[in-house]
């Protein structure tokens, strides 16, 4: 079964990106898939900075990427894009870096204004370094997060929404393990 990663931007700890990216990572989870996150503002900031690699903790998270067969690529929208959180860590990977990787990008923001951060932003990064297979992302606005009383849960039709492109991440994920199968020996 292909690994999963979900890499969030967010710097925030009490982040609706994060929410996202759980419930992404929940029903994964359940069809199968190995899943886990990794929250790029828990790396230590000065190594990430300053792109050192070889450091423990960034060296793991790089190791997660290179072993993970799909990712989750999750952020807020600040100024009309990623956040620079995110890209800090997307420029460490190597330039083939999500070469052969199946890719589910997410935006989560405030207004529909930034529904086209993922295709004019997120989707040129991604496919400049190598992945395979960028599926429809999704984007979601931030009202569609509720917190607080009890556990975090999207609206109904927002979680709707958000599946319908987890369903198609999983079913080009499938695809991508039947194609190794067949070119096996």
């Amino acid at each position: 079964m292909p690994r999963l990663l979900a890499l969030t931007g967010s710097p925030s700890v009490h982040s609706r990106t994060a929410v996202v990216a759980d419930h992404v990572l929940r029903r994964l989870s359940h069809a199968g898939f190995e899943a886990s996150h990794l929250a790029v503002r828990d790396l230590p900031a000065a190594d990430l900075l300053a792109a050192r690699r070889d450091e423990p903790d960034i060296r793991r998270a790089l190791e997660a990427v290179a072993a993970a067969d799909g990712l989750v690529i999750a952020t807020p929208v600040y100024k009309a894009s990623y956040t620079g959180l995110l890209k800090a860590f997307l420029d460490l990977l190597p330039q083939d870096g999500l070469a052969g990787k199946t890719v589910l990008p997410l935006a989560t923001g405030g207004s529909l204004a930034h529904v086209l951060t993922i295709d004019y932003a997120l989707r040129p990064v991604l496919a400049a370094l190598g992945a395979r297979h960028v599926t429809a992302g999704r984007f979601v606005l931030d009202s569609s997060v509720e917190r607080g009383n009890g556990p975090d849960r999207l609206l109904p039709e927002a979680e709707l929404d958000l599946f319908q492109a987890v369903d198609e991440f999983a079913d080009a994920l499938r695809g991508l393990g039947a194609a190794a199968l067949t070119a096996a020996p």
